[in-house]
């Protein structure tokens, strides 16, 4: 077995929802849970199919983060995981309806952060392990943080 460590592109300004799944009707199901949770953003699905003809499914109604979700799946090679690129949305918007979608087996990030994936070469085929998610911590909040991080909730209309 080969271990390797896979950077996922991730367009400036987007946000990326990596996870596993099982279905071929996934690419439409989460094109309708995006479409319909957050009717102005922007976003690309594609999924690997890892039986029959083993292809890309893809959806969307942005052809770039689309091509972006398929230049990442097949740099990792893995069956059954989906990539969702996000414009004008963040994932919070839609990871519960995401979680709850009946193909959906995990998640394994949804970031703004660069990303890399930790990936299984077997002879059989790629898969995922697991995921590196930003950077890591460099010290713990103070007052001044913790007043900050407050102030930035509120601004961007997440609290009260």
């Amino acid at each position: 077995m080969e271990l390797k460590a896979l950077k996922m592109d991730i367009p400036e300004g987007c946000n990326i929802i990596l996870g596993q799944t099982h279905f071929i009707k996934t690419a439409e199901d989460l094109y309708e849970i995006i479409a319909t949770t957050v009717p102005r953003a922007r976003f690309g699905i594609a999924f690997t199919e890892a039986s029959g003809p083993c292809l890309i499914r893809t959806e969307g109604n942005d052809d770039e983060l689309i091509g972006v979700c398929v230049k990442n799946l097949q740099a990792l090679g893995a069956g059954h995981v989906f990539c969702i690129l996000l414009k004008e949305a963040f994932p919070i918007n839609v990871l519960n309806q995401v979680k709850n979608c009946p193909e959906v087996c995990r998640i394994f990030c949804a970031t703004a952060n660069p990303v890399e994936v930790i990936i299984a070469i077997l002879p059989q085929g790629n898969g995922v392990l697991g995921v590196i998610d930003g950077f890591a911590p460099k010290g713990v909040e103070l007052p001044e943080d913790k007043a900050h991080r407050k102030e930035f909730l509120r601004k961007i209309g997440y609290k009260l």
